[in-house]
């Protein structure tokens, strides 16, 4: 997500991430939410009434998917009532996640309108609209007034040319002492080019991954103390393997024609080959990721 509408070059920004992460759209010609409804429905799903299994293919799109989040929220020490702000929410997965296990009400922010609109409805359609509620605006600018008491970005960060505007955002809408839970891709030390589609980028253009350890200064000069920060690589290449063994098995693929629709219903058939390059780029020691809570120590 990138920063300030009036900065110069902005809209067409917005229009590449919008290109890449609704990308089946120009190619089917039909817009997202028909052509899940229509999968859903040819899956023998009730459209009024999903179960979070049914959604999970496009729901957690970042690696570790529904573990990853689970496992960010017990670091963050996430409570029931929380006020969480989902930054690059995408379809809401995550918010839904954590209204439904972790009894927290969640506003999701995305800057595509295509995931938002499927956001509402699939919260509306599994039963958390109530505690879930989505807005279609850029990270780094926010239609919020209330306080928060955590922000919450899973692979988002990647996709912002502009952190430093991002995280002040962050810092206004935080309560005193609040907390920022961070699960995010960073540069490895291996600078060689990445092997590219990967699945938050098509080309170098819209990606903008930073070193840990410019990420954590960042962190630092925003105001955030770091509570604690892991490094869960091993952890994610290991999923990563075995959904890409999955995705190439023939036997699987055929058996996706009645199942819910999954990550190609967004990014197309390119998914499959994103999801190896980012494996490989993982394994090559290009790419890392984090797992990180931060807290709000300057107001």
């Amino acid at each position: 997500m990138p920063t300030d509408r009036a900065e110069p070059g902005f809209d067409d920004y917005v229009d590449q991430l919008n290109a890449h992460y609704d990308a089946a759209t120009a190619s089917e010609g039909e817009a997202l939410l028909a052509r899940l409804q229509v999968a859903f429905r040819a899956a023998g799903r009730d459209l009024d009434r999903l179960s979070l299994d049914d959604v999970a293919g496009i729901d957690q799109l970042h690696l570790g998917g529904r573990s990853a989040s689970r496992a960010l929220a017990i670091l963050g020490e996430l409570r029931a009532g929380e006020r969480v702000l989902d930054v690059g929410c995408g379809t809401g997965g995550a918010s839904r996640l954590l209204a439904a296990e972790f009894g927290c009400d969640v506003v999701g922010v995305d800057i595509t309108p295509a995931f938002i609109e499927v956001a509402s409805w699939l919260s509306a359609a599994t039963g958390l609209a109530e505690r879930t509620r989505f807005l279609c605006a850029d990270a780094a600018n926010v239609p919020l007034s209330e306080s928060v008491d955590v922000v919450w970005c899973q692979h988002a960060l990647m996709n912002m040319p502009h952190v430093p505007r991002v995280l002040a955002e962050w810092q206004r809408l935080l309560a005193p002492r609040g907390r920022v839970l961070l699960h995010e891709l960073v540069a490895g030390e291996n600078t060689e080019p990445l092997a590219l589609p990967v699945p938050w980028a098509r080309s170098q253009a819209t990606s903008h991954l930073r070193s840990r350890e410019q990420l954590e200064r960042a962190m630092a000069l925003a105001g955030f103390e770091p509570l604690a920060v892991e490094d869960i690589t091993d952890t994610a290449l290991a999923w990563r393997q075995e959904h890409s063994r999955r995705e190439s098995r023939p036997a699987e693929t055929a058996q996706k024609a009645v199942a819910p629709p999954g990550p190609t219903s967004l990014f197309g058939s390119d998914f499959v080959l994103m999801g190896r390059n980012l494996r490989d780029n993982l394994g090559a020691g290009k790419v890392r990721v984090l797992s990180g809570v931060w807290r709000c120590v300057r107001r």
